[in-house]
């Protein structure tokens, strides 16, 4: 089995699938019918539209159900003929009680029941496989985190190297200075230095 998607639901989808259940359930189907009509129309699995009705959806048309059966009835006392071709309903994943006369049918419901597990499952095994790849993933980048900090750590000690080599190289130039102007003023005493705007010493002759 395919699964066309797993992106997150939208209202207009979960107002869908909350219609669809509704009419099933005035016509006397099956919810599970109603899972496959939606699944179709949003290209989802007829699982995962039941999980959502079932843990999300069905919690805010509690009023609307009651309303759909108590149709579903009336509609059954006008016309007696409807019971006889009425689908036994499955709520909440348990069958309501029927009656003697469609013990016979309660066969086909217990199949759908079957089926409508049977996919649940695969759909729970899909999710599983995607928790799974997603904690694999954050282990990776855990890894590529610490090694990261670790770079970054060896880069600053080799930075603080080069800065103390640098101001190491800076004292010896200066000393070397200094001793050549001292060099120059031992050989040549007429000759002087002086300070320029730039912060550069140069030579003055006396």
């Amino acid at each position: 089995m395919s699964i066309a998607r797993q992106d997150a639901w939208t209202h207009d989808e979960d107002l869908l699938l909350a219609e669809v259940v509704l009419r099933h359930i005035r016509e006397g189907s099956t919810q599970l019918k109603a899972f496959e009509e939606v699944g179709k129309q949003l290209s989802r699995t007829s699982a995962a539209c039941g999980f959502r009705w079932n843990s999300f959806v069905r919690k805010q048309y509690k009023s609307g159900i009651e309303l759909a059966k108590k149709q579903r009835k009336e509609q059954v006392v006008n016309d007696p003929d409807l019971e006889r071709d009425s689908v036994p309903m499955v709520e909440n994943n348990t069958i309501e009680q029927k009656s003697p006369q469609e013990e016979e049918k309660e066969s086909i419901t217990l199949q759908e029941v079957i089926l409508y597990l049977t996919k649940m499952d695969e759909f729970f095994q899909l999710e599983n496989k995607e928790k799974e790849r997603i904690f694999e993933r954050s282990l990776l980048l855990d890894r590529e985190n610490g090694r990261l900090l670790e770079e970054n750590s060896l880069l600053k000690e080799n930075l603080k190297a080069v800065e103390e080599d640098y101001r190491a190289l800076m004292q010896i130039m200066e000393r070397a200075r200094k001793l050549s102007v001292q060099e120059d003023e031992k050989t040549n005493p007429k000759v002087s230095f002086q300070m320029d705007k730039n912060g550069n010493l140069e030579r003055v002759s006396k």
